[in-house]
């Protein structure tokens, strides 16, 4: 009932679907439907006693499971439902420039607490402007992480001892979809969607003569140049990354927190400009 028969749709992916759900106390939660093949009961369990140690504030709490005739998962609280959905609706209300970087911010301090900090075994994570939600005070929350070990087509984060160590082909594919969704948040628009390939655009070295024309119209002209330019050269190398490693996890949210959160404290070990 709390997701209208499971037709409010939020995102779809190999590993399942996940939906929008209203109960009746009115609060708003997400709630994803596990469709691993040959999953045994135990080893559903042994996810949600992983899922349930996460404890960050961009990320999505879990709050509850199924076991009937659906394996599901209730996360916490969705109000502002999805980026995406602020980022292409004309229907919603244009996210300003501090919310957009905000968001950027805190995907990037919530890769690193999953790799620095939660002390936990090897895990997926996903980043898309599809998958990453908004509280009631359009607080970034990523929602697709997970421990299944037969999940395909995600990245994963092995527990590192180490903190500048995020050199793996997964690690590199993650801090790619970081760059990308940064892209999106400047230009509001997706490299899937959009009329311009941002990808290669952000690799062009005259990109400094045409960063004006992508900004995102909803922003209304209201950012810090310099604060633009920053976000720029995160994603820029970030996209880099795919390719040839050349940063970590660690250092894109210290940057992002020197650099661009002026509220949050000064420490960061690398020039991205």
């Amino acid at each position: 009932m709390a997701t209208d028969g499971f037709h409010r749709i939020v995102y779809t992916n190999s590993h399942g679907a996940a939906y929008k759900a209203r109960f009746q106390d009115g609060e708003v939660a997400l709630v994803k439907e596990i469709q691993a093949l040959n999953l045994e009961k135990d080893a559903f369990y042994r996810e949600i006693q992983l899922l349930g140690r996460l404890h960050h504030r961009h990320l999505l709490a879990l709050r509850g499971f199924s076991t009937g005739r659906k394996r599901l998962l209730v996360f916490d609280n969705i109000e502002n439902g999805s980026l995406k959905e602020h980022l292409n609706d004309p229907l919603k209300t244009p996210l300003d420039w501090k919310t957009r970087l905000q968001i950027a911010i805190g995907v990037a301090a919530a890769l690193e607490y999953l790799l620095l900090f939660s002390n936990l075994p090897m895990y997926y994570v996903s980043i898309s402007s599809s998958s990453i939600m908004l509280d009631e005070n359009f607080t970034a929350k990523l929602s697709d992480v997970g421990f299944f070990n037969s999940v395909r087509n995600y990245a994963t984060m092995p527990h590192s001892s180490c903190p500048e160590d995020c050199s793996t082909q997964d690690c590199s594919n993650i801090i790619f979809q970081l760059g990308v969704l940064i892209l999106e948040l400047v230009t509001g628009q997706s490299p899937e969607e959009g009329d311009v390939d941002l990808i290669q655009w952000i690799q062009e070295s005259s990109i400094s003569s045409s960063i004006h024309r992508m900004i995102d119209p909803d922003l209304g002209g209201s950012y810090d140049s310099k604060e633009l330019k920053k976000l720029l050269a995160v994603a820029r190398l970030c996209i880099k990354t795919k390719d040839k490693p050349t940063i970590s996890i660690p250092q894109i949210s210290r940057y992002l927190q020197n650099e661009v959160d002026i509220q949050c404290y000064k420490y960061s070990r690398v020039s991205f400009i």
